[in-house]
């Protein structure tokens, strides 16, 4: 079995002032493409076997740029330049490769368009029919030797690009919101629920990726919010199978809850590590990130799933549905904020009866509560806006406290996990401290929510 990994450089200036298009360096942004890209190419493998780089100035740059990110590796060290891989012809490519002695089991060549697609394409039938700056295609062989290679015998093609590995590149080419500041309340609602849509499924690639949290974060918040919304359509009027979309939503949104929990977790242990001991901190550590590669990789056989593509098509023809767009302009602003003055005052209620014993469900309930709430005043940003920004410090001390309470929860499943005899016994005793710690801080944040004002006294109207 042969393992090819073609990776096209990184984004490129154009050429000026007489300059070839060999000595085109990298730009900024071809700088940034490669520090996005270097941490998940090693993760995948993809830089362990002969690294093989075409003699462009921005394949070279490419390769350095790696080489910068990952210093251990002596990237640049083991590169080697054949003047054979400056080439935009794939069948060029193809007589190189199968060329090669049979010794080497895996191969990155560094090198330029359309030779590389092309090649893919060659090996196999289903190959992606774009690779943009900085991609890489990942392909399994079933061959002893690189002589043996033939059209179509890939057994596996994989696709990773510098937007799918860093949602800060994402960000730049991401859906734009539409401008709705002076839009009527119906063509606000459906231009939220439009967009919002549109990010879930441009988020997708990143989620199944799985190199930067913040896309399940975005992908999670805009299911939820679409939810909310949808939610707030349906207090007001019938809308006929808005229903079992938002189940749906609600289904797929609670389908990250505890992956999600977990990223936050592992970052705050980065952030602020407990005290506990380096050797425990490292078995949770690790522990953790055994339960989220195994969470991520269900998430993402549930996303390549048929339910899932009908699921997203449903929600789509919604959007269009002639019913559902009778009912948004039925939407007034006295309506919106009748609903909201209901709930706030269901908030209000669940605050004035919580006590020192009440259970953590009591807080999450309210949690969840503001955030309706948030997602329905965000209607009509203009109105509310006094009010939302009121909200802030309210989400942050309920989300504190529902943080502490996902981490005592998968902390006692760690306990669980761990032997009572020898390092892990110790570790067991450390997190059981670690435990009363954090419930002592649960205390202070129940009490602080206990203190809150109600929301009938910061709640404004026009």
């Amino acid at each position: 079995m042969k393992e090819l990994y073609l990776l096209r450089h990184a984004k490129a200036k154009r050429a000026s002032g007489g300059m070839q298009d060999c000595h085109r360096p990298l730009s900024r942004r071809g700088q940034r493409q490669m520090a996005a890209m270097a941490g998940p190419l090693q993760r995948l493998g993809a830089l362990e076997g002969e690294i093989h780089v075409s003699t462009t100035t921005r394949t070279r740059q490419t390769l350095l740029a790696l080489d910068e990110q990952l210093p251990a590796s002596s990237l640049a060290g083991r590169a080697r330049y054949p003047h054979e891989l400056h080439t935009f012809d794939w069948k060029s490519l193809r007589t190189w490769i199968t060329a090669l002695p049979p010794g080497c089991d895996r191969i990155i060549l560094i090198g330029h368009n359309p030779a590389l697609l092309g090649f893919a394409r060659w090996l196999f039938k289903q190959a992606p029919t774009e690779l943009p700056t900085g991609g890489l295609l990942g392909l399994s062989l079933p061959v002893d030797s690189w002589q043996e290679l033939r059209k179509h015998q890939g057994e596996r093609v994989s696709r990773l690009t510098p937007t799918e590995t860093s949602h800060a590149l994402f960000r730049k080419q991401a859906p734009r919101p539409p401008d709705l500041d002076l839009a009527s309340m119906d063509k606000r609602v459906l231009g939220l629920l439009t967009h919002q849509y549109r990010m879930v499924r441009a988020l997708e690639p990143g989620v199944t990726a799985g190199f930067d949290p913040e896309f399940l974060h975005q992908y999670r918040v805009n299911l939820r919010r679409s939810r909310a919304i949808g939610e707030s359509v349906r207090a007001i009027g019938r809308v006929p199978g808005l229903k079992r979309v938002l189940k749906r939503l609600k289904q797929r949104a609670r389908a990250t809850s505890d992956l999600r929990d977990l990223d936050v977790f592992l970052e705050t242990l980065d952030q602020q590590p407990p005290s506990v001991s380096k050797q425990t901190l490292t078995a949770v550590h690790d522990w953790l990130e055994h339960q989220g590669r195994e969470r991520h990789a269900a998430l993402s056989h549930a996303m390549a799933q048929p339910a899932y593509a009908h699921d997203m098509a449903r929600w789509q023809r919604l959007l269009s549905d002639k019913h559902f767009r009778q009912a948004l302009r039925a939407l007034t602003p006295g309506e919106v904020g009748a609903v909201l003055a209901e709930r706030i005052l269901q908030h209000d209620a669940a605050l004035a009866a919580l006590a020192d014993d009440s259970p953590d469900t009591s807080l999450h309930e309210l949690r969840k509560a503001v955030k309706r709430i948030r997602y329905l005043a965000e209607l009509a940003p203009r109105r509310y806006r006094a009010f939302l920004a009121g909200l802030k410090r309210r989400q942050t001390l309920l989300g504190e406290f529902q943080d502490l309470c996902t981490q005592q929860a998968w902390i006692r499943a760690c306990v669980e996990a761990l032997s009572d005899a020898g390092p892990s016994g110790s570790a067991r005793k450390e997190c059981l401290g670690w435990l009363d710690s954090l419930e002592a801080r649960k205390a202070e944040l129940h009490r602080a929510v206990m203190a809150l004002d109600p929301l009938t006294e910061t709640a404004s109207s026009p």
